[in-house]
Formats: C-alpha cells, sequence, structure tokens
C-alpha cells in the first residue's frame, strides 16, 4: 500500500515514516506540509492512502480531502486529529474522508488503520466515535423513537445485524465484534456491508447516526 503523509510538522511526517517504514506491505511515497501540496501528490502519485493533518496553513485538510475524494476517488484519505472531536469531524466526513484517528494513536493501530481504509472500509478511533456521539445524542429531539419501535430503516435489518450495528455503535471495529461474538472477521464485514447497504449510508459512521436517530442505543 502506497501512502502520502500530509502534516505542516516536519518532525511529525518523520515519525509517522518511521513508523510506517518498519511495517510490511506499506510504503511512504511522498509528503506534503499543506493542503495544496497534498492535493498535488495525490495528482501525481495516486497513493492508496493519504494521513492528513486537518490543521495546516492555506489550503486546510478538510479543503484538500474534499478536492482528492473529488479528484482522485481511488485514494482515501485517514485524517489525523489532535483533539478528540472538534469542528472538523463531521466536515471531514462530508468531505470524503474514510476516516479518523487521533496522532497519539499507537502504530500498530495506525498500520491496521490504512490497511483497512485501503481495503474500502471506514474507520475511526473508537474515543472519537463515542464523542461524536454523546455531542449528537445530546441534540435529539426527546421524541425519539424507543428502543423497540420499528422505524422504517430498522425493520430490514435481521436480528443479528442488528446486534453487530449496535456494536458499531459502542466504537467497536470489526475485528471486536468478531471476538465479542465468536464469529469470522470476514462474517462480520459481510454483516457490515448488508447494513451499509439496508440502511442506504456511505459507511459505519453514518450507520452508528442512524442507530442512535432510531432509538436502538437508548435501552
Amino acid at each position: 500500500m502506497r501512502v502520502v503523509l500530509a502534516d505542516d510538522q516536519s518532525l511529525m511526517r518523520m515519525g509517522f515514516r518511521m513508523v510506517l517504514d518498519a511495517e510490511d506491505g506499506i510504503e511512504v511515497v511522498g509528503e506534503a506540509a499543506d493542503g495544496a501540496a497534498a492535493v498535488a501528490q495525490a495528482r501525481a502519485l495516486k497513493p492508496d492512502v493519504i494521513l492528513m493533518d486537518v490543521r495546516m496553513p492555506g489550503m486546510d485538510g478538510i479543503e484538500a480531502t474534499a478536492r482528492i475524494t473529488a479528484e482522485c476517488p481511488r485514494t482515501r484519505v485517514l485524517i489525523l486529529t489532535t483533539f478528540d472531536l472538534d469542528e472538523y469531524a463531521f466536515a471531514g466526513l462530508r468531505a470524503g474522508a474514510s476516516g479518523f484517528l487521533l496522532k497519539d494513536t499507537r502504530p500498530t493501530e495506525l498500520a491496521e488503520a490504512i490497511r483497512t481504509v485501503a481495503g474500502g472500509e471506514a474507520v475511526v478511533s473508537p474515543r472519537i466515535t463515542r464523542r461524536i456521539l454523546e455531542m449528537f445524542a445530546g441534540d435529539l429531539p426527546n421524541s425519539v423513537s424507543a428502543p423497540d419501535s420499528e422505524d422504517p430503516r430498522l425493520t430490514s435489518l435481521t436480528p443479528r445485524e442488528r446486534e453487530i450495528l449496535i456494536l458499531m455503535a459502542q466504537g467497536m471495529s470489526n475485528q471486536e465484534i468478531a471476538d465479542e461474538l465468536i464469529v469470522s472477521a470476514t462474517t462480520v464485514k459481510t454483516h457490515v456491508g448488508n447494513i451499509l447497504a439496508k440502511l442506504d449510508v456511505r459507511d459505519r459512521v453514518q450507520a452508528v447516526v442512524v442507530a442512535y436517530e432510531t432509538g436502538l442505543m437508548t435501552s
């Protein structure tokens, strides 16, 4: 997997490069110090994944993400942020980012996240997932559906798919869900794909929002 590092801090890029150079199957093919350079690198190098800082001078990581996902649809963007949650979280999803991780994420988690988004899945740090959903849940109207109501968006889900959606909403990865349910990660991936298709959402984060909107998580 070919990776580009976009961060205005050279020491941060150096640290990420050292971590990723030690990983089998991952090659850092370029670096960028701002959003405009990241877009140029994406156009020129067509990497599989770009690790994108959100706060950069000139063009920020959100605008760069929007341009890259529009012009280079095969390139996935994984946003790295210092904060558990800020205004960039939802903006990044709208721009087409495939996920978010905190910059203090462990090296093994970073490498796994790159492999995950390169494979076409979304990934969000469990800490960020919980914060996003706490904020979202706080904005829900008091009339939100009861957990056992038959919301139209949930009626097509099987009992197993509902169970997996609940675990997704708790911030679990596919592997963690597989361990919890004692099934294979491949089986979980299939269920997640079915859930996204039935809910007509782009990624697992949007599916989790549906879980809260429909009251599935209020039990």
